[in-house]
Order: structure tokens, then sequence, then C-alpha cells
């Protein structure tokens, strides 16, 4: 049978479109064609890398957003013992950090800034229910309900606590993020960016005492590493690296003792990190009480044993700074007495 011109050059086309086909799914693919999900075996020809950004990195860019400086974030880290109340009477500890950002100067934009970190699951839904940007520490990062109650000072446990913190903040400061860390026992009264020092150029890092000497720069200042700002650096990196080693040969001891120790043998120097100590007049704690109420940024409830304690206490340090913004009676303001934290040694 004879076929029409047109039929036959329609067919010729059609096998040619059908012969191309085969040959391209037959032949390796071009490897210098855009693949908008590289796979790492794709870039073995670059010096990029597509890497898939976990929880902790978007909870880190989340807070960083509202920075002005690029990375930089507070941190606070968080457990059951603190977002749930001590015998069923409120508030709790968490509570009160929280009404600190509510209460003080120029602090409730803060929370933008905040990462809580909570070591286990209830912690972190009380987190989530106030919503506010959280991370939780899986079971295999040291998370996990065995850090969930409260933590008697100095025991095994509590002692274990602050180097599983210790090792958070390191991977927090090797993926390049600077940042303020801070207790949940702090109460923020005042923005504490605008005490610290703007020269970020030369200092990496910027530590509360608990006894300021009245030398910012002497190594005889006993540090607290309950309130510090760090910046990202090579130089702090191996700083957290150093001490997070140690905790082998330091058995009985907390990580701010190990801290101290290292800071005793040069450490700073050694590293070449630049050190600032905090002035208690302006990050101040109940070892010593800040002497100027119109200056003090961040109140701690260091030198308390017990959250039962610190929390009466702390309530008190709410009390007075309600007082004097109502009265602005600077002259004459004075602290209450930290009475539950003093007898809880003895108790």
């Amino acid at each position: 049978m004879d076929y029409p011109k047109n039929s036959i050059k329609n067919l010729a086309i059609v096998s040619l479109f059908i012969a191309t086909l085969v040959l391209l799914c037959s032949s390796k693919p071009f490897t210098n064609y855009y693949n908008p999900f590289p796979s790492s075996s794709s870039h073995n020809h670059s010096n990029s890398t597509y890497v898939e950004k976990d929880e902790l990195e978007k909870a880190l860019e989340r807070a960083s957003m509202a920075a002005s400086a690029n990375k930089t974030v507070i941190i606070a880290i968080i457990n059951k013992a603190y977002v749930e109340p001590h015998e069923e009477e409120y508030p709790t500890m968490f509570d009160l950090f929280l009404e600190g950002f509510w209460a003080g100067e120029e602090t409730r934009p803060l929370v933008d800034r905040l990462l809580v970190v909570s070591m286990d699951e209830t912690a972190h839904e009380r987190c989530l229910f106030r919503r506010l940007n959280c991370y939780r520490l899986a079971g295999g990062d040291g998370g996990g309900d065995r850090f969930a109650g409260e933590k008697v000072y100095m025991s095994d446990e509590f002692i274990e606590m602050m180097w599983r913190r210790t090792f958070f903040l390191l991977d927090v400061l090797k993926r390049g993020y600077s940042f303020i860390f801070t207790d949940t026992d702090i109460i923020w009264l005042r923005n504490p960016f605008t005490t610290l020092s703007n020269d970020n150029q030369t200092l990496d890092l910027q530590i509360s005492t608990d006894d300021f000497n009245g030398d910012p720069h002497s190594e005889n200042n006993l540090v607290n590493t309950g309130f510090y700002f760090i910046k990202s650096n090579e130089r702090t990196i191996s700083l957290f690296e150093t001490w997070y080693d140690r905790r082998k040969n330091s058995t009985g001891l907390k990580e701010q003792d190990v801290l101290l120790n290292l800071v005793r043998e040069g450490i700073f120097g050694k590293l070449g990190i630049s050190v600032r100590f905090l002035d208690t007049l302006y990050i101040s704690g109940f070892c010593r009480d800040s002497r100027d109420v119109g200056l003090v940024a961040t109140v701690h409830a260091n030198c308390c044993k017990s959250i039962r304690a610190k929390v009466a206490d702390l309530k008190n340090v709410l009390r007075d700074w309600k007082r004097f913004k109502n009265f602005n009676d600077r002259e004459n303001f004075k602290w209450s007495e930290h009475t539950s934290c003093i007898n809880s040694w003895t108790t």
C-alpha cells in the first residue's frame, strides 16, 4: 500500500525523536548542569558543599535574626525543676526570669534574641507553650529525664549537668555564633548589651564575677559562669575545648571551679584571649549586691543553695525594682536582705 508523503515524513520525525530519547536515557548525565538538590557526590569537583540545617542551627538563626549584630544571641538553659512550681507554689524560677524582661528597662525586645534550651521534655513543652524560641536537647545529646529534677548543689548529677551545658555551648561557638549565656536565676533589669564593652575587635570574653576586685583585667577576680558574653573565634573555641577536656582530671569539681583553675594557670595568656571581668556594680548578684540601683543591669541569685530559696529572694528583687521605679529614690534605695538564700546553707 502507498502512504502519503506527509505520513512518511511525520513517521520519520517521530522515529528520530524516540531514538534521541533512548540515547539520552542510556548515556551518563552531563556533570555541569544545575541541580537544585545537590548530593555530596555532585560536589566532588567543587569547594562548596550542601549541608542540611539541623534544628539547632534553625533555632540559632531565628534568634540571631532579631539581633543588630549578625550571629549574636542570648542563651538560657532550663530543666523541669526551673519551670514547675516547688511544692505547688508559684511563681517558678522560669516565671521570674521572664518577668525580668517584662519589668526591666529596654529588655522586652531582647526576648526575640533569646534561645531557650531545654534539658527534658517537660521544660521544652513549657517553653513552647510560651511561644518562645525553643530547642530541645535530644536524649543522646545529654538531655532526657535524668536532668529533669532539681540537682543538689555540688552533687554528681549537678556537676554532670554543668559539664553538659559547657559541651553544648562549645557546639554553639563552633557554629560561629557569639552569645550571652545567662543562668535562669538571673533577673535582667536593664539591657546588659549597653553595659558590655562594644570593643568587639579586641575583647573575646566578658564574664561576671562573684566579688569584683576593682580591676577589670585582673585574673584574681572570682569568675562566675552564670553570665558571660563570648565571641566565637578560634581562641574561644580552643578555650572551651581545653576547659571541657579538663573535666576528666577534675573529679568532684564543677565546671566553674575548673575554669577558675585554668585562669590561675594563665590559660587566657596562653591562648591569646582578651578578657574583661565584669563589675558587680552593673552585673551583680547575691554574693555582692550592686551599690547603685540606677546602674545595675542584672541580679544573679548566686551564693544560694536551693531553687526554693532563689525563688523567694528573687521575688524580693523584683519587688525592690518596682518600688524603685515607682518612687525613683536612688539615694535611699536599699536591696532587701537575701534571707532565704543565706539560710539555705544551714537547712
